[in-house]
């Protein structure tokens, strides 16, 4: 296992003690696991488009092809 050496305000060592001490863990546990879920929670929102985030939504509704770019269904818009 590789060692890895950081620098930490002082409210965030604080806030890192207590919870160590809720949890009854060390803080190389802790700092491990909290940085397995944000690395796994930012992989994942990378990997997902819009489409992919709302592709059920796509061609669900039926109106005109070009309602937003069609001058005439914009007219009163911006009141």
């Amino acid at each position: 296992m590789k060692a890895l050496s950081l620098k930490l305000p002082d409210a965030l060592d604080r806030r890192l003690d207590s919870a160590v001490a809720r949890r009854g863990v060390t803080k190389s546990v802790l700092v491990r696991e909290a940085l397995e879920r944000y690395l796994d929670s930012s992989e994942t929102a990378e990997a997902r488009s819009i489409l992919d985030l709302a592709g059920d939504l796509v061609g669900c509704i039926e109106g005109p092809r070009d309602l937003s770019s069609n001058p005439k269904y914009l007219d009163g818009l911006e009141r």
